[in-house]
């Protein structure tokens, strides 16, 4: 009598573990914009689906694709094949980025600043979409110019790229980063005021 049926671990699965056994990130899809395109033929219009597509890890890693196709599930399916090859790293400074930016990318211009704990993504839903992705908690954007969707995600992934940590900085000019070393106050002693001594108490006799 032949056993239970094992079923095959799934692709999500066999990919859980890195080569060194730890967990990788888990890498969220986002569908940014689908657009529809009609061809007339003799026999009536034939219609092409294209989907923008952001994925990242959350952890620094983000990327876009463009995938197009006769039916919308097989575009999101191949956007989101094509971002997942092309993620790339980017450097942030904890839940914010280390420093401000801007970045243009045909007629879209992209303006991302750090914010301070608490401010949260102040962002279109476009720009939100790649922040998201990269894991950026407090961050505050100005979209200038177009607001065509993928030329504005273009432009916030262009602006991603441009950001270097000051570790990055002194690596690459070959200097290092000097440690201040605490300035230690010396503890002066508290002066205290002379006591004066109290008047000897005179009792008169009594009678």
């Amino acid at each position: 009598m032949r056993g239970p049926r094992r079923s095959r671990p799934s692709e999500s699965q066999e990919h859980a573990l890195g080569p060194d056994g730890k967990a990788l990130p888990e890498v969220s899809e986002k569908v940014v914009a689908i657009n529809r395109s009609a061809k007339v033929v003799k026999g009536g219009r034939r219609f092409h689906f294209s989907a923008l597509i952001v994925v990242g890890d959350h952890q620094g890693k983000v990327g876009i694709g463009w995938g197009k196709a006769g039916e919308v599930a097989d575009a999101i399916r191949k956007g989101g094949e094509l971002a997942r090859r092309q993620m790339v790293r980017v450097s942030v400074h904890g839940p914010t980025l280390p420093h401000a930016v801007e970045a243009r990318y045909c007629g879209a211009r992209v303006l991302l600043r750090p914010a301070s704990p608490g401010t949260g993504v102040i962002a279109g839903k476009t720009v939100r979409a790649v922040l998201d992705a990269v894991g950026v908690k407090d961050v505050l954007s100005k979209c200038l110019g177009s607001n065509n969707a993928a030329n504005v995600v273009k432009a916030t992934l262009e602006a991603l790229l441009q950001l270097r940590t000051k570790e990055a900085i002194y690596k690459a000019r070959g200097l290092t980063i000097k440690v201040a070393k605490p300035v230690e106050v010396p503890v002066v002693p508290p002066v205290l005021a002379p006591v004066e001594p109290k008047p000897a108490e005179t009792t008169t006799p009594t009678v």
